[in-house]
């Protein structure tokens, strides 16, 4: 219930305790608006430019981390390289090694030298064996004692003459007997007294023997 006073209206209890606070309020912001600045800063909080250098500082130290990292990459990439490089230097020098230390390959062997299977080819294989052992001999000497002895047939045989009466008939392109061919038969030649090179060879041997050479033989030997 309001109490009237003449010129003067009474505020209730609860009108009272709001307008004080108002007042509070107002005396608290006059407060605050009288405090320096430098308080301000003492009490932690930093201005706008402390707030951004601080930020850029930040930026740039993970800037260099990130710089030093990639530095460090590449130096591992380039060590990668040259380790890499050197080992297979290493290894190449180790394969010239070897080889400089292992034996020099043996020359290869000359061919065979090839002959014709027919007079011709027996002749001069002969004539090439002969020579090698330093036995006289010409083509035409021993074509000409061959074609009087078996007209160049190798498997010829004579079982009428003085030598096959007394069981060693003449043999071969030649006509030579058994125990004459193997007295004068020339190494690495055939044993087989009807192979026509081993026969023209021993056959030579004989002739050089007993005659000088087969180009000296004109008849029976």
């Amino acid at each position: 219930m309001r109490s009237t006073i003449s010129g003067y209206t009474a505020l209730p209890k609860a009108h009272k305790i709001s307008a004080t606070a108002v007042l509070v309020a107002a005396g608290a912001a006059v407060a605050l608006a009288a405090v320096p600045a430098t308080a301000a800063e003492t009490t932690g909080v930093k201005t706008v430019a402390q707030n951004a250098g601080s930020f850029g500082e930040t930026q740039q130290a993970e800037l260099d981390k990130a710089t030093d990292a990639a530095v460090a990459q590449a130096q591992a990439t380039a060590k990668a390289k040259t380790d890499a490089a050197k080992a297979d230097q290493d290894r190449a020098s180790r394969s010239t090694e070897r080889a400089a230390l292992k034996p020099a390959a043996k020359p290869a062997a000359p061919a065979k030298k090839a002959y014709a299977d027919n007079l011709d080819g027996w002749i001069k294989q002969s004539m090439d064996i002969l020579s090698a052992k330093g036995i006289p001999a010409s083509y035409d000497g021993i074509k000409r004692n061959v074609m009087r002895e078996s007209t160049g047939n190798p498997r010829a045989i004579n079982d009428w003459d003085v030598n096959a009466v007394n069981g060693v008939p003449s043999k071969g392109l030649l006509q030579i007997i058994d125990p004459t061919f193997k007295a004068y038969h020339v190494e690495g030649t055939s044993w087989d007294i009807y192979d026509p090179v081993a026969n023209i060879t021993a056959s030579c041997a004989y002739a050089a023997d007993k005659y000088g050479s087969m180009d000296n033989v004109n008849s029976a030997y």
